[in-house]
């Protein structure tokens, strides 16, 4: 039995203790974090909080990082996440910093470290204090690189697996990838899958590659209470990895994924009962005709708890335009009920991307979001003013209400048309102005 935390003791000594946002919810207490939200998404502060209570809706934000909160999950605009961080390769904190903050500018609700490179620790401490949206991230990975550095990866201890834990909650990390779902019994139905990329999580790898060298059951699920507690002192949402997901659509869906997820589905289940709040991510790569029975399945299992899906990748043959594939599997997954997309850059799977790289996926992931808020009746307004704009030839409205107004201008710039009035697509013979001008007279 790991020693428990602070507020462990005092909760047994039956003195007052701080209630973590889900308990806020569901005793009715109104916080400024609730009524952000729920301004934001233009919903009444009641309806949101009882969707905290119930697990549906998550808000990620640990009180050490002052951030402007995001709500992930049911009846919410669909959220997107921005993953940046270095590599061994390549390290280089100020194009981190300015990739968070491209991120952030072109639409990203949050951001993830994932750094392996460099001093793990002055890194994540300068991004969180760069960006004030909810920040992610996976602390194994920092536990599998500095113990890397050292002698083996699996000769990590359970100590340093719960040390990195709480360390990055100290810091004020609002949100944390745990892979709790990697268990002796989900590795068993692994080695039996048949799969081609076998398994392509880091943190999944890590974990099966320690439970295979010790023949023990991984330590963040079989010391999950302890984990609920760390989440409870220090507020953080646990985000439930999928280790296992598939790393290749010819492996989609297969026992070891659901496997996990069926764990995963009792994990949400535990968080809830002790007021922490928990997502759960998924699938992986799967094709088109499966990501809605995916989504359908999380929903079901997990009981509805927010679902955060990595695109999904619904073809591996198009290396450079991930970003394209993971934002149609996007938007298919909102369309089913899936809650926060991560984004996917040109360079998955080929390098550690650029800053442009970094944009190209955030507004790859938001044009898939926005497409199925508007079918969720979120974001006409903004849809009716460009029709107005657009209606009107008023070019300069039209790059107002662009969401990358500085690429709307440069196209028009570089191909400017002999008629200020039109594009030079079409010039003097632009169907808006022709109709126009004939309604005009007819009116006149």
């Amino acid at each position: 039995m790991r020693h428990k935390p602070q507020i462990h003791l005092l909760l047994c000594m039956g003195l007052w203790y701080a209630m973590t946002t889900m308990e806020d919810a569901r005793k009715g207490v109104v916080t400024d974090d609730f009524k952000k939200v729920a301004e934001a998404e233009g919903i009444p502060v009641e309806k949101l909080m009882r969707l905290v209570a119930r697990g549906r809706v998550v808000i990620p934000h640990n009180p050490r990082h002052e951030i402007e909160p995001r709500g992930i999950g049911e009846g919410l605009r669909v959220k997107i996440n921005a993953n940046i961080g270095t590599s061994m390769d390549h390290v280089d904190l100020e194009e981190e910093l300015e990739k968070a903050r491209v991120a952030v500018k072109y639409g990203a609700d949050a951001v993830m470290d994932l750094s392996t490179g460099g001093d793990l620790d002055a890194i994540r401490r300068a991004i969180l204090k760069e960006v004030h949206v909810p920040l992610g991230t996976v602390p194994i990975y920092q536990v599998g690189t500095e113990r890397a550095r050292k002698d083996a990866i699996v000769l990590m201890t359970e100590d340093d697996i719960f040390n990195a834990i709480e360390k990055h909650a100290k810091d004020g990390v609002d949100f944390m990838t745990v892979h709790c779902g990697v268990t002796k019994k989900s590795i068993e139905k692994l080695k039996k899958s048949g799969r081609i990329t076998g398994v392509v999580s880091r943190g999944g790898s890590f974990l099966v590659a320690w439970i295979l060298h010790h023949g023990e059951e991984n330590p963040l699920y079989a010391n999950y209470d302890y984990l609920l507690e760390l989440a409870r002192e220090y507020e953080f949402t646990l985000s439930l990895g999928d280790g296992l997901r598939p790393g290749a659509v010819v492996d989609s869906t297969d026992p070891a994924q659901i496997e996990e997820l069926l764990i995963l589905g009792e994990l949400v289940k535990r968080a809830r009962e002790a007021g922490v709040q928990a997502m759960v991510e998924g699938p992986g790569h799967i094709p088109v005709h499966e990501v809605e029975a995916n989504v359908v399945l999380e929903k079901a299992v997990c009981d509805g708890a927010p679902f955060y899906v990595l695109g999904p990748i619904v073809t591996d043959i198009f290396p450079g335009y991930d970003h394209i594939v993971g934002a149609i599997g996007g938007a298919l997954a909102a369309m089913a009920g899936a809650d926060f997309l991560c984004y996917v850059t040109p360079a998955e799977h080929l390098a550690l991307p650029t800053v442009e790289d970094v944009k190209e996926g955030v507004i790859a992931s938001r044009i898939a979001a926005h497409a199925v808020d508007l079918m969720r009746g979120k974001g006409w307004d903004v849809e009716k003013a460009m029709a107005e704009a657009r209606g009107n030839l008023k070019w300069s409205e039209m790059f107002k209400i662009a969401a990358d107004p500085e690429r709307a201008r440069k196209y028009r710039d570089e191909r400017s048309p002999s008629l200020e009035e039109v594009c030079s697509m079409c010039g003097d013979l632009c169907a808006i102005r022709m109709v126009r001008d004939f309604l005009r007279r007819e009116s006149g």
